[in-house]
Parts: C-alpha cells; sequence; structure tokens
C-alpha cells in the first residue's frame, strides 16, 4: 500500500483480487475464505464478465442458516447468489478516498459495512478488486489528519506571509518617510536654483558683450573654464537633476501606496495609480527586456483594500516576468534564430512583453468560475504575457497552496493562492486564469497567460469619483519673498 496523501485514490489500497466463475461449487468458495481470513468477499464472474459480488458476511450468514452447507456448498455458488439480493458500491480505482468514504457511509445501514467493488487497469484488462469498508475509513482518517496538519501549515505560512508583507509594508513606509523630505527640500529648491543658473548665465553674457577689451588674465580663465559649453551645459545638468528628483518622489509615492498592505478598511483607490506605482517598482526588473504594454480604459474610483489590490498586481505582474525570463533563458542561440525566423516571416518581431488593459463591463465572463447572476458592473483588469503558458496539467493546481514550479528557495507557493482570496474573499470578485490549453482558449493559436481580475464597482464609487477629484489650491504668500528656497526639516 502507499502512503498515503490528501489526495489518495482507492487503487493506492490494499486491494483483494478473489474471482469465482458462477459456475464453480460454494465448497471451493468456504475453502478460500477458511485459508484466508481477510478476504473481504468474492467477485463472481460468467467467462471472465463481472456478475455479481458476495460478501463474506452474507456467505457465512448463508452457511450458519439451518440446511445452509447442504443446500450451498454442494451446488454452483451462483445458486447462493439468486438468494443474495444487495445493491454493490461500483467505483473506478482512480476515486478519491475521501469521496468514497462518503458514498460508503451514505449506503442503508444493512449494507454499511459491505464491501466495495473497485474496478482497475491491469496488465490484463480491467479487473475487479475488493476493498474492505475498514480500509477505507481508516485511510479517511489518516487524510483527515493530514488535512488537519495542511490547514495548520497553511495558516502559520500565511500568518508568516502576512507578518511579513506587514513588516515590508512598514519598513517602506518608514523609507518613503525618511526619503519624502530631502527629496521635496530638494524638488522645491531646483525652482529658484533654475532661475540663478538662468540670471548668472544672462549676466555672463551681458558682461561679455559690455566689456570690449578683457584683461588677459580675464581671457585665459575664460578659455579654462569654457563659459560657452557650461553656459550651454549647465541647463542641461539642473533638467536631469529634475528628471531624477521626479523619479524619485515617484518612488516615494509608489512605495507609500504598496505599503499600506495590513489596512483595516478600505479606501477610495485609483486602480491605474496603483498599477503604475507597482511598475515603478518593478521597472529595474523590466529593464531586462520585457516591454509593458498598457490600454488603460475609463475606470471608477472604487473603494477597496488598496494596499492588498497593490499586493494583488505585484504578484501577477512579477509571475509573467519570471514565466518571460524563465523562457528566454531556457531558450538556445538555434531556438532564439527560430523564433525570429518566424517573427520575421510573420512581419511582427516576437519580444518578451507583458500588456495590461483595463475597462469597466455590465456582465461577467461566460468563462468565469461560478459566476452569481446581478446586476452589479465590473471593473476588469487583464494582465497578459506572450511567454509560453501554462501546461494544462498545471492549471488546476496553480492556486493550490504551497504549489510552485520554482526552485526550492525561491517560491513558497502561496503567492497565487493569497492573491485568489485578496480577489475573491476580500473583495467578492473573481480572478480567471486563461492559458492556450485552457479549454476558453484551446481553440487559439496564441501563446501566453492571462490573469483577469474581476472586481465589483458599487453604487457608491461613481459618486466617490467626483467627490475625490483633486481641486485648485490657491496659496496666498504675503509675507514670504517669492525668491526666497524652500527649507524643508529632515526630521520627523
Amino acid at each position: 500500500m502507499k502512503r498515503l496523501q490528501i489526495d489518495s485514490r482507492l487503487e493506492d489500497l490494499q486491494l483483494h483480487h478473489f474471482e469465482m466463475d458462477v459456475s464453480c461449487l460454494g465448497q471451493s468458495v468456504y475453502q478460500r475464505f477458511e485459508e484466508n481470513s481477510v478476504l473481504p468477499g468474492v467477485v463472481l464472474t460468467r467467462d471472465g464478465v463481472f456478475v455479481s459480488m458476495i460478501s463474506r458476511r452474507h456467505f457465512l450468514e448463508a452457511m450458519s442458516r439451518a440446511y445452509g452447507r447442504e443446500l450451498f456448498l454442494r451446488r454452483p455458488i451462483a445458486v447462493l447468489q439468486q438468494f443474495i439480493d444487495q445493491d454493490i458500491l461500483h467505483l473506478p480505482g482512480a476515486t478519491l478516498i475521501t469521496e468514497a468514504a462518503q458514498q460508503a457511509i451514505a449506503r442503508p445501514s444493512d449494507l454499511l459495512y459491505e464491501p466495495i467493488v473497485v474496478n482497475c487497469e491491469t496488465q490484463c484488462g480491467l479487473r475487479s478488486f475488493l476493498l474492505d469498508i475498514h480500509d477505507v475509513l481508516q485511510a479517511q482518517s489518516t487524510i483527515h489528519e493530514l488535512t488537519t496538519e495542511l490547514l495548520k501549515e497553511k495558516t502559520r505560512a500565511e500568518m508568516m506571509q502576512t507578518e511579513k508583507m506587514a513588516s515590508l509594508g512598514k519598513m517602506m513606509a518608514g523609507v518613503a518617510h525618511e526619503i519624502r523630505n530631502p527629496v521635496n527640500f530638494i524638488w522645491g529648491n531646483l525652482k529658484y536654483i533654475s532661475e540663478y543658473t538662468e540670471d548668472l548665465a544672462h549676466l555672463v553674457q551681458v558682461f561679455d558683450k559690455e566689456v570690449e577689451n578683457p584683461s588677459d588674465k580675464l581671457r585665459k580663465l575664460k578659455q579654462e573654464v569654457d563659459v560657452d559649453f557650461v553656459l550651454k551645459d549647465l541647463s542641461k545638468v539642473v533638467k536631469s537633476i529634475e528628471m531624477g528628483t521626479e523619479r524619485l518622489r515617484n518612488l516615494v509615492t509608489s512605495l507609500r501606496t504598496f505599503s499600506r498592505v495590513d489596512e483595516v478598511r478600505r479606501y477610495p483607490t485609483d486602480l491605474h495609480k496603483s498599477l503604475d506605482s507597482t511598475l515603478f517598482i518593478l521597472n529595474s526588473r523590466l529593464k531586462e527586456g520585457i516591454t509593458i504594454r498598457k490600454e488603460y480604459g475609463e475606470l471608477p474610483i472604487i473603494s477597496c483594500y488598496s494596499g492588498q489590490i497593490g499586493q494583488v498586481f505585484m504578484n501577477l505582474i512579477s509571475n509573467a516576468i519570471d514565466a518571460l525570463l524563465e523562457h528566454m533563458a531556457s531558450l538556445d542561440r538555434q531556438e532564439l534564430d527560430a523564433f525570429y525566423r518566424s517573427s520575421l516571416e510573420s512581419e511582427s518581431l516576437w519580444e518578451p512583453c507583458i500588456s495590461i488593459i483595463t475597462q469597466t463591463c455590465d456582465r461577467l465572463p461566460e468563462d468565469t468560475p461560478e459566476p452569481i447572476e446581478s446586476s452589479t458592473r465590473w471593473v476588469s483588469i487583464r494582465i497578459q504575457d506572450n511567454g509560453p503558458g501554462i501546461p494544462i496539467e498545471l492549471q488546476a493546481k496553480v492556486f493550490d497552496d504551497f504549489f510552485t514550479t520554482k526552485p526550492a528557495g525561491e517560491g513558497t507557493g502561496l503567492g497565487l493562492p493569497i492573491t485568489k482570496q485578496i480577489v475573491t474573499e476580500k473583495h467578492q470578485g473573481h480572478l480567471i486564469l486563461r492559458s492556450p490549453c485552457s479549454p476558453a482558449t484551446a481553440e487559439e493559436s496564441s501563446q501566453g497567460t492571462e490573469f483577469e481580475i474581476l472586481l465589483p464597482i458599487t453604487p457608491t464609487d461613481s459618486q466617490k469619483q467626483s467627490e475625490i477629484r483633486p481641486k485648485p489650491i490657491s496659496i496666498k504668500n504675503n509675507s514670504v519673498n517669492a525668491r526666497n528656497p524652500v527649507l524643508i526639516s529632515t526630521q520627523g
């Protein structure tokens, strides 16, 4: 018998093979029962074809009756079979033990302990075996213990993951806070630096025109400094500092958005900003040759746990990046050349790409798992990659706890389960997987994987959208010189 797992089947248990043709005498069956005390019954066949089953209990009860031995031992076993009218539980060997146990227990009380007939493929073809119900119930008990332990392990792992994400969020929030003040200080003073450099450049140019006969020392200094180049390049330097500071400000905003993973209430959220924040954080990985294509539609501001939705985007986009990078690394030069040749023949050069498509929809897609009929409108966020796709044998497992195809130490197997839990349980939405081998796209030839996130739009979301739009800010400055630099404390 194999070591039991949660998904173990009947064929993994100890099966008994005892077949008799209906023409055999009852004495032969009796002798086998005497020789083997663990046989749960006998399978009756006619010309090798299954006819019925007689359990050990029914056989011995018949023998214990008055004149039972005289009636049945010296006659074909078919005679006894005619006197025993019972329902037989007939199951394939691939049936899960848990399902078989449920069906066995659901039988009438007088049949509760009757053995199960299990059909299994063997080298000689399809054969019928007998399984003692005691073995089934014992196996179910073992599986129950395994399930309980797995649930405990899952709970521990989820708590660790939640604590890890919460700690990460707090750390990122702290880092963002520490960076924000000096960045705001730099950003606030850039305007004045730009104005001062323009004024100084203008002064130098005017001075150069006014002084007709500069001294030799001044001419030499002008050549050493290369004033013309400095004046031309100075504005570019200021501009590059401004761009770098703007990137830092965006990074701080993205970190603050993503850090709200442990929030306890919903906030009005702009999903496009959340997506952009996620892409900004992942920008270093996207520099490895992956193109991002954004097709943003009109989305309302919706109420959600914004940090957790950011975690969903982070998990799905990171998985798409991992799939593309792994696929690119697995291709040797010949395969890459074949890719490019086929791409050139079809007039479209293949390149690793992730597409993000957003829109609103009035009804759920046809392939939505367990769709609920309602008048609710939905926000749809589709994250697609053009990689090799997910094999059909793995698609049913990707949302299972602890399932991962990554090497040991690189994946916990909790990313997609937690993602699905956040979408379906926390936000009452849907998460749909589509890949080339899935039923929804079985006839399509396109490669890649798509995850579609569907979040419900509540009636108040549309109202909140107009309420939280930014309003123009008017600042009166009567007492401070407009050209004074901005001084921002870097403490607290």
